[in-house]
């Protein structure tokens, strides 16, 4: 039974890590989208957006090394999403533009909408990180799995077959522990989300 209850509540916790991470890669999938798009809809609107379009460059630049750079002088990782200003500094460089044709302003309505989007889901990216795994759930899960192999030890042979098996299961499920803990967070540790829609992102905009 414990070992039933074990293997259930581990392969729950699997399941609902990567359900987190797949879903944090989605956002960061949607959110190099929309950057790519945003990109272009200046471009239509004109030259006069250049100034923005360097800017939105830059910040995409700086956003990347955050996130993804271990060394980052502001934190890496959700910490650096927090502090990022980079949805502030392309509002004002918006605000700054004056549309002078229809299409112009209808091209500016689209960004800001994209914008609004942007900022949405970088709330979203923040507010799905404040879910982490139940501590409770992995002290729990921990006990039974003591228990579990404290039960095998006391009625296997003492030998070194034994002894090189328990080690190597006990590596296996402590294995699956660490998983669930860094898919929880899928902005930090070792285990993080792809920056490879970000990477796209920074090649295509600003050409």
């Amino acid at each position: 039974m414990v070992a039933t209850m074990s293997a259930l509540t581990l392969g729950l916790l699997v399941s609902s890590a990567k359900n987190t991470l797949d879903t944090m890669n989605l956002a960061i999938a949607q959110h190099g989208a929309r950057i790519i798009q945003l990109d272009q809809l200046l471009v239509e609107y004109g030259p006069e957006s250049r100034p923005v379009r360097d800017q939105l460059k830059t910040s995409v630049a700086q956003q990347v090394d955050r996130v993804w750079h271990p060394s980052a002088a502001d934190g890496s990782g959700l910490r650096a999403v927090e502090k990022s200003t980079a949805m502030f500094d392309l509002q004002a460089g918006l605000h700054a533009l004056s549309p002078q044709t229809d299409a112009q302003k209808s091209t500016l309505s689209q960004i800001q909408q994209i914008c609004s989007e942007m900022w949405q889901n970088r709330l979203l990216i923040l507010e799905q990180q404040q879910q982490p795994v139940t501590p409770a759930f992995v002290v729990l899960l921990a006990f039974w799995l003591a228990v579990l192999f404290l039960s095998f030890g006391l009625f296997a042979p003492r030998n070194a077959t034994v002894l090189a098996v328990l080690l190597v299961c006990a590596f296996s499920v402590s294995s699956a522990v660490f998983l669930i803990l860094e898919m929880s967070h899928p902005l930090d540790g070792l285990i993080k989300v792809s920056n490879a829609p970000m990477l796209k992102a920074l090649e295509l905009i600003g050409q």
